[in-house]
């Protein structure tokens, strides 16, 4: 299979799209990336892993768009409406309101938002499917990780826009901490409140090199791009790091205890098989522990960071939590 790049002439277009040929007949997706675009070893490489999955295990085309700047996603959006997509995908909660609407306008065409908003009282185009995830799963295993690998008894978390779903990393890390060393002190910093709080290196190293310095020995970070910032800190301090939505020991080896895995990979992949396979069922749809759609790197490069009865504590929680018996805070 051939991939070929199409830089789009100005004005015919918001960015750089990129096409996968498969066998003719073959199911077509689409997907607009967000703020940072494929390569940001994060949230939307996630993403692209589930469209070479689903390429390899399914035969399907896709074709992807990363948007220049903010105001181009429904311009993305509207790009990949007009081809043959049968299934379009927004990454990203910043895509609620253009995807609602295209889905609206394309009644025909399916759409899929990774981390749609869903406000009280909502109703969902029939087209349109919200994949949302229990993050606070997750970030509550690596928070009690965190604190019980911690030798100051001080953690630190970094989010990047102060929004409700990165709160939500915040509640279950800021929990998991006190799960199992109720004393652990937790200092909580956010790059800002705009989207380019994702985007911002120099502000992720300026906010950890402001915990590390108040105590804390292991930072977890939710802030995308921002986060690149943290592990610079990490390395430069001799301090411990814990990624987030993918495997980001690479960024700082060594210095990553492990990363909280969001398996947006595993949502795109079901969503694509669903339609092929003729269960496309549009709504929401909520990926946790118990759905392979949150978690956190255990293997070769981090075991020697965690000790086999921390691993084992860590693990006794995840089965608690999906046995229903401990509670997760999502705020």
């Amino acid at each position: 299979m051939l991939l070929a790049a199409l830089l789009l002439a100005p004005g015919c277009g918001p960015g750089k799209q990129t096409q996968n040929r498969a066998a003719p007949g073959a199911l077509t997706v689409g997907l607009v990336f967000d703020i940072g675009g494929r390569g940001d070893k994060s949230f939307n490489d996630a993403a692209y892993e589930g469209l070479e999955r689903a390429k390899r295990e399914l035969g399907i085309e896709y074709s992807y768009v990363e948007t220049a700047e903010t105001s181009d996603r429904e311009a993305g959006l509207r790009q990949m409406a007009s081809t043959d997509a049968q299934v379009i995908f927004g990454v990203g909660f910043l895509f609620t309101d253009d995807i609602r609407k295209l889905a609206l306008e394309f009644p025909d065409k399916k759409f899929a938002c990774v981390d749609y908003t869903v406000n009280p009282g909502d109703s969902l185009p029939p087209n349109l499917v919200a994949l949302k995830f229990r993050e606070e799963q997750g970030s509550y295993l690596v928070g009690a990780l965190a604190a019980l690998t911690s030798k100051t008894g001080t953690v630190g978390f970094v989010g990047g826009m102060q929004i409700p779903l990165i709160k939500k990393f915040e509640a279950g890390y800021t929990a998991g901490a006190h799960a199992l060393t109720p004393n652990t002190r937790v200092l909580v910093k956010y790059a800002g409140s705009t989207g380019d709080a994702f985007r911002d290196p120099t502000k992720g190293t300026e906010l950890a090199l402001s915990e590390y310095a108040q105590g804390a020995d292991v930072i977890f970070h939710a802030s995308g791009a921002t986060g690149r910032g943290v592990f610079q800190a990490a390395s430069q301090q001799n301090k411990l790091a814990i990624g987030v939505d993918s495997d980001q020991y690479d960024e700082a080896p060594g210095h990553v205890l492990t990363s909280m895995i969001k398996r947006v990979d595993v949502a795109v992949f079901d969503v694509i098989r669903d339609l092929k396979d003729g269960r496309w069922q549009g709504g929401v749809r909520t990926f946790g522990l118990d759905q392979d759609g949150v978690g956190w790197v255990y293997d070769a490069r981090n075991q020697s960071l965690v000790p086999a009865h921390v691993k084992s504590a860590i693990d006794s929680l995840e089965r608690e939590i999906v046995a229903g018996r401990i509670p997760v805070p999502d705020r």
